[in-house]
C-alpha cells in the first residue's frame, strides 16, 4: 500500500479531533491532525481512531502461554492479542528455573525474528524469579531465588536485547547492584511481588528503579504509618505504575485514586492476561500451578487471583465507564505511556508523523472494530 488517508474522530495529542485525518505511507504515519480538505480513502464515522494498544504485561491468550517456550505459542499469543486492539506487546514470563527462562528467551528471540500476523513482539518482561515469596501471588514459590549479577548478565545475553522490563523485589540481597546493572543496559526495573518498605523502595530509585508492577496487587500495601510499596508508587513521580483495571484485582475507587495521583503519563494499563483469555471457563496451567477460571475470574485453588482474563480493550472501557476518565487519557495509558516505559516511545503509541502506522478503529462503545499494524489491516471484527 502506498498512501492511505483515513478520516474520523482522531484521538490525538490529548484531545478528540473531529474531523481528524491520518495519512499513512509505507507503514509510517506521515500526517495526523485536523482535516485539510483531503479526500479520504476511508471515513470512520461511527466511533474513534486511536493508537494501537501496547501491552507490556501479558503472559498468554487463547490457550497459549509464553512459558510454553515455543515460537508457536508466542505467535499464537500475538495473533490472539490483535483481536483486542494490541498492536505491540512484551512477552511476560513467570517465576521458573533459570534454565527454563533461558529456553523461553530463545523461543521469544526466534519468534521476534520471524513474521507474525498479529501484534508485534517488542521484547520480554521478566516477572521473577527475584521476588519475595511472601507476596508471590500466583508465582511458583519453589523457583523463587535471590538476584545475582551473574544470572542477570546471562539472561540479558540470552535475550540479545529483547529484555525490556524486569520485575523484582528491591529488598532482597544484591538487589541494588542488579537494579543498577539492568538499568545501565537499558532495561527498566520494576518493583513487584515485594514486601519492601517505603524506605526500601525510595532507596532503590537512585539505583534505577523506575516502575511498579500491577500496583496494589502482590505487594506491601499502603498503611498510614508505613506507606509500603503502594505508598511509594503513589508518592514518587519517578515511578510509573501498572494497573489491572478489571474491577476485580482493584476496586474502581482505588483505580480512580491511582489515576488521580499518577495521571495518564504515569499510569500504564496492563492485562496481566494468561492462557485462559478468550477461552471457556475451566482449569488452566499457569507456571506449573493449576488455575480455575469461573465467570471470567482466574484463581488458584486456594482462591488467590492468578493473572487475569482482562484485555486492554476492556481496560480502556473500564477506565472510561467505571472511573470517568476522559477517553484520550484512557487511550494514552494503553498506548503512549507503556510504549515510553519500555523505550519504544519514539515510534509506538501515538498518532503522529514519523510513528509506526499502528492504529485502531473503535465503535461508539469503544469496542475494537478494526486493527491496523504498519498500515495493514490485521484484524476486523465482524458484527453479529
Amino acid at each position: 500500500m502506498s498512501k492511505f488517508i483515513l478520516q474520523g474522530k482522531l484521538v490525538y495529542d490529548g484531545a478528540v479531533l473531529d474531523p481528524g485525518v491520518l495519512i499513512c505511507e509505507e507503514g509510517k504515519i506521515t500526517y495526523a491532525g485536523p482535516s485539510r480538505g483531503e479526500r479520504p480513502d476511508l471515513t470512520h464515522s461511527s466511533g474513534y481512531i486511536v493508537p494501537g494498544y501496547v501491552d507490556i504485561h501479558v503472559h498468554g491468550a487463547n490457550g497459549s502461554d509464553v512459558m510454553d517456550g515455543t515460537t508457536a505459542a508466542v505467535h499464537d499469543i500475538a495473533k490472539s492479542l490483535s483481536a483486542y486492539g494490541v498492536t505491540s506487546f512484551l512477552a511476560t514470563t513467570l517465576t521458573a528455573g533459570i534454565e527454563q527462562l533461558h529456553a523461553v528467551l530463545t523461543a521469544c528471540k526466534q519468534a521476534a525474528q520471524s513474521a507474525v500476523g498479529g501484534a508485534e513482539l517488542l521484547g520480554v518482561h521478566l516477572e521473577g524469579p527475584w521476588i519475595n515469596p511472601k507476596h508471590k501471588g500466583a508465582q511458583n514459590g519453589s523457583h523463587v531465588i535471590g538476584p545475582t549479577l551473574e544470572e542477570a548478565q546471562a539472561l540479558l545475553q540470552s535475550g540479545e536485547g529483547l529484555v525490556k522490563l524486569v520485575t523484582m523485589a528491591p529488598e532482597t540481597p544484591n538487589a541494588s547492584a542488579v537494579i543498577a546493572y539492568l538499568t545501565s543496559q537499558g532495561v527498566n526495573v520494576s518493583v513487584g511481588h515485594s514486601d519492601a518498605t517505603y524506605e526500601q523502595v525510595k532507596a532503590a530509585i537512585p539505583h534505577g528503579l523506575g516502575h511498579v508492577t500491577h500496583c496494589y496487587n502482590a505487594m506491601r500495601p499502603l498503611h498510614h504509618r508505613e506507606p509500603g510499596v503502594v505508598g511509594a508508587a503513589m508518592y514518587h513521580d519517578e515511578l510509573t505504575a501498572e494497573l489491572i483495571a478489571d474491577g476485580i484485582h482493584v476496586h474502581p475507587v482505588a483505580m480512580s485514586i491511582l489515576y488521580r495521583l499518577k495521571h495518564s503519563d504515569g499510569l500504564v494499563l496492563v492485562s496481566d492476561g494468561m492462557r485462559a483469555v478468550g477461552m471457556e471457563d475451566g482449569s488452566y496451567d499457569l507456571g506449573g500451578l493449576n488455575v480455575v477460571m469461573q465467570n471470567g475470574e482466574a484463581r488458584l485453588e486456594d482462591g488467590t487471583l492468578a493473572g487475569s482474563t482482562l484485555t486492554l480493550e476492556k481496560a480502556v472501557q473500564n477506565m472510561v465507564n467505571l472511573c470517568g476518565v476522559p477517553l484520550p487519557d484512557a487511550v494514552k495509558m494503553a498506548s503512549e505511556t507503556p510504549a515510553r516505559v519500555i523505550g519504544a516511545g519514539e515510534r509506538k503509541g501515538r498518532l503522529a508523523s514519523g510513528f509506526d502506522a499502528d492504529f485502531l478503529l473503535l465503535d461508539r462503545q469503544l469496542n475494537v472494530s478494526a486493527v491496523y499494524r504498519g498500515g495493514q489491516l490485521i484484524h476486523q471484527r465482524h458484527s453479529d
